[in-house]
């Protein structure tokens, strides 16, 4: 079953790969304005990749691909599967939406009327804070599943010998360092969803 989730992940990278470097041919950030103005294309809860080119969160994918953790810990192997196939789904939606970001490139320049940008503005507060809740509760989910995995090893460290001590020692250590980046995501997630409602009072 792993072996099959692995397979299939890789099959949809391969084919992202091709999408990506598509994507990027077509230069549609270079064009718009409020893109080029952002540091990447992904929160850095997702990617640690700073870019705007498609392919490079690609490769970032790949390399997380290369360095599972052994499927025998099942767990950690379960948890980064799970992330790479949230990264592969963020890479896939910003594909879906070339579409929009043609059309957006198309009319960028035409006059819009305070109405219409009130509305617009509006609407991209709301998305922006459904987008927010959804990543805080993934990293949420993360942030539990670390906790599990780390108890789950103290007890296996019990009953360990000291040769087995030392190496689930070092994953708990991994795991905690994993723990804190995940929980430094939740604070900025939350920083984030504050800013956004506090411009919904305004």
């Amino acid at each position: 079953m792993q072996s099959t989730a692995f397979d299939k992940l890789r099959s949809q990278i391969e084919r992202l790969k091709q999408l990506a470097t598509q994507f990027d041919k077509g230069n549609l950030f270079a064009k718009n304005r409020y893109m080029q103005a952002q540091p990447s294309l992904f929160d850095k809860a997702v990617f640690s990749t700073k870019s705007m080119k498609l392919a490079d969160y690609v490769i970032e994918i790949e390399d997380e691909l290369n360095s599972l953790p052994p499927a025998e810990h099942r767990h950690a192997y379960q948890y980064a599967l799970e992330r790479i196939a949230l990264q592969v789904e963020a890479v896939f939606n910003v594909i879906k939406s070339t579409p929009v970001w043609a059309k957006e490139n198309k009319y960028s320049f035409k006059p819009k009327t305070k109405p219409q940008v009130y509305k617009q503005a509006v609407k991209k507060i709301m998305q922006s804070s459904h987008e927010l809740y959804d990543e805080l509760k993934q990293n949420h989910e993360f942030e539990r599943r670390l906790v599990l995995m780390i108890e789950e090893r103290k007890l296996k460290l019990e009953a360990a010998n000291t040769q087995q001590a030392a190496e689930i020692n070092k994953e708990i250590l991994a795991l905690h360092a994993r723990l804190g980046r995940c929980r430094k995501a939740i604070s900025a997630t939350e920083d984030k969803i504050q800013q956004v409602e506090k411009q919904q009072l305004r």
